[in-house]
C-alpha cells in the first residue's frame, strides 16, 4: 500500500514499516506476534491506530461505537494472525477487519433504531450559515449514516481515509469496479441529502426519475460477482 494524505485530516497512511529497515516491518511484527512475542502485535496496532480508528469512527458516528467496533476488530485480528498467508499488506488485512466488523455491527441494528436516530432532513436548514465547520462536519456524519452500510463503506476509505480505488477494492474484496459504483451512489445519495438538491430517489442512492442526470464519469451498475479482485484473506 502506497502512503499519501489522506484528505480527511488524518495525516499519511501508514505503510509496511520504515523504509530504512530501523524497525520491524508490519509482517514481520505479525510473525513475531505468531512466533509468541508479547509485545509485537501492540506495536503493530499502535502504527495503524489512528487510521483504523478513523475508519471506525466514520462507519459508526458514535466515539463508543467506534470504540468497541476497533477492539472487536483488533482482537479478531489477533486471533487470527496464524491464518495470515501475506497476499495482501497487513496493514490492508487490518483495514479489512476494522471495516467487515463496521458491518456487521451496523447490520445488528434493528431498522427501527435506524431510522430513529439518523433521520437526515433533506431541505436545506434556514438561515445556516454556509461556512461553519462544525455545522457542516455534523451533517456529513447524518448523510453518512443514511446512506447504506456497502457504500459507506467504499465512499469512507476512498474519499475520507484516502485509499486509492485499488486499495479500497482490497479491503473491501470486490472488484475496483463496484468501488467505484458503490462510491459514484454514495456521493449522489450524499449530495441530494446534504444540499435538499431534488428528490432523494431510492435508497441506493440512484436519482429519482425526472432528476437531472448524472454526470457523464458516474458508473452505475456494479461488477457482478466473480470478477477479479474477489477475496484474498480468510475474513476474520
Amino acid at each position: 500500500m502506497t502512503s499519501g494524505s489522506s484528505p480527511g485530516g488524518y495525516g499519511e497512511r501508514s505503510t509496511e514499516g520504515p523504509a530504512d529497515g530501523s524497525a520491524p516491518s508490519d509482517t514481520d511484527l505479525l510473525a513475531e506476534h505468531v512466533r509468541g512475542s508479547p509485545t509485537a502485535f501492540g506495536v503493530l496496532v499502535a502504527r495503524h491506530h489512528d487510521h483504523l480508528w478513523a475508519v471506525a469512527l466514520r462507519m459508526m458516528r458514535s466515539p463508543d461505537d467506534a470504540a468497541d467496533v476497533l477492539q472487536d476488530s483488533m482482537v479478531k485480528a489477533f486471533r487470527a494472525a496464524p491464518g495470515f498467508r501475506g497476499e495482501s499488506a497487513v496493514s490492508t488485512w487490518l483495514h479489512r477487519i476494522t471495516v467487515n466488523t463496521s458491518l456487521d455491527a451496523l447490520r445488528s441494528r434493528s431498522r427501527r433504531e435506524v431510522l430513529a436516530s439518523d433521520h437526515v432532513d433533506r431541505a436545506p436548514a434556514a438561515g445556516r450559515d454556509p461556512v461553519s465547520t462544525r455545522e457542516t462536519a455534523l451533517d456529513v456524519a447524518a448523510a453518512l449514516a443514511a446512506i447504506p452500510a456497502d457504500q459507506r463503506a467504499a465512499v469512507v476509505l476512498v474519499d475520507m481515509v484516502g485509499f486509492s480505488v485499488a486499495e479500497a477494492a482490497v479491503v473491501l474484496e470486490c472488484p475496483p469496479g463496484t468501488v467505484k459504483s458503490r462510491c459514484s451512489r454514495a456521493r449522489t445519495r450524499l449530495a441530494h441529502l446534504l444540499t435538499g438538491y431534488g428528490p432523494a430517489g431510492s435508497a441506493d442512492g440512484v436519482p429519482a426519475q425526472g432528476n437531472p442526470a448524472a454526470p457523464p464519469d458516474v458508473e452505475h451498475g456494479e461488477t457482478a460477482p466473480g470478477s477479479p479482485g474477489a477475496r484474498t484473506e480468510e475474513q476474520a
